[in-house]
């Protein structure tokens, strides 16, 4: 949820849009408060969702993105997780005057990030851009967003099925997408309140299941693969509360045709945040049910521990009671650190049935405020 609620104006005001790693990096709870931002719109209230026309830009709002994760295999089973974030920050609510091809009031970052499996490395990469003279920016016919040759593409107006398309030093990906389950709308249909400030919450949707075939290109070699993806849509104006510090995010896709996101805030103090972490369980038919803190259990069983010294929790127990659920979530490679403006740990995992000791799913992790 770095990828899910980053106000990153702060950061890119801070440090000039340069494209370099802070390895103390920012607090969080600087960049993510609900400092109120005057002549943004705010998540108040749930709202009227139409598809496609919501996978666009919001700029009334100050940020979102379009947020991809999946895990991918081979033929032979070699599998690889994959990550790539496009966020669009605005640094004012107002279009420059100045007619310039240059002049813009949005900013443009990317992440994007390949986990090898079976050679335990993990990837990352980051890129900022100005959102004028065709760099970065998002359009309808047909729909894109981009940053530089950092792309997702799609049919009119966002229709599907969507092409992921990335090139780097250290890999490329080339991915279609197709959703084989409807959009969730997140928190209360749609509304995602993050805490009791009114106004620090998102508009929130995903696409929990997306059948996944295209190829990878990495060390010198061409990977075609098949795999599932999941997508997060958010766009909000502030989120965090002044006693909030990080979340724990969970986005697991179950063999049996089930998913859960699950996201636990946490406080200064260390504890969670009883009333606003959240999150939805999607049956394989579709239908959802809001979960809450009392109807999960949560327990970190082992960490990891960054060269700053920050220990990241990369394994977990949770346990679903109401379909008796109990599973240990665990990272697939330890080391999934994204060294970004905002330093935070997201990576690929696999689920283990506790009774059995089976893989019975597969999915995503992120901690951040660590």
């Amino acid at each position: 949820m770095v990828a899910r609620f980053c106000l990153f104006f702060l950061i890119l005001l801070l440090a000039g849009c340069e494209q370099k790693s802070n390895s103390a990096g920012m607090d969080l709870n600087a960049a993510l408060g609900g400092i109120p931002a005057s002549g943004f719109a705010r998540a108040v209230e749930p709202r009227q969702f139409n598809f496609p026309q919501e996978h666009a830009a919001h700029p009334e709002f100050r940020n979102e993105w379009w947020y991809v994760t999946g895990n991918l295999q081979t033929a032979t089973g070699r599998r690889f997780g994959y990550q790539v974030t496009l966020f669009r920050i605005a640094l004012s609510p107002k279009l420059p005057e100045n007619p310039s091809v240059w002049a813009s009031n949005q900013v443009w970052m990317a992440h994007i990030a390949l986990t090898d499996v079976e050679g335990n490395k993990h990837l990352h990469a980051q890129r900022f851009a100005r959102g004028a003279a065709s760099l970065a920016g998002q359009s309808l016919q047909p729909f894109k967003v981009w940053l530089e040759d950092w792309q997702i593409l799609g049919q009119a107006n966002g229709d599907f099925p969507w092409t992921v398309q990335v090139a780097n030093t250290d890999f490329s990906l080339k991915l279609k997408l197709q959703p084989e389950k409807p959009a969730v709308l997140q928190g209360h249909q749609g509304l995602s309140q993050k805490s009791s400030e009114a106004g620090n919450a998102s508009y929130y949707y995903s696409f929990t299941r997306l059948a996944t075939t295209g190829s990878i290109h990495y060390q010198a070699q061409d990977f075609p693969v098949t795999g599932s993806s999941w997508l997060d849509r958010e766009w909000s104006t502030s989120a965090l509360g002044a006693n909030q510090v990080g979340w724990d995010w969970f986005s697991l896709q179950f063999k049996d045709g089930q998913e859960l996101m699950f996201y636990q805030l946490r406080k200064h103090s260390g504890e969670a945040d009883q009333t606003h972490s959240q999150g939805k369980w999607i049956a394989a038919d579709a239908s959802l049910q809001n979960l809450s803190l009392k109807d999960v259990e949560l327990k970190p069983v082992k960490y990891w521990q960054a060269a700053s010294g920050s220990k990241y929790p990369i394994a977990w127990e949770l346990s679903y009671p109401a379909v008796q659920g109990q599973w240990r979530i665990e990272a697939v490679v330890e080391d999934q650190l994204m060294e970004t403006s905002v330093v935070y740990w997201e990576g690929a995992v696999r689920v283990i049935e506790l009774a059995s000791e089976k893989v019975v799913g597969q999915g995503y992790l992120e901690l951040s405020g660590y």
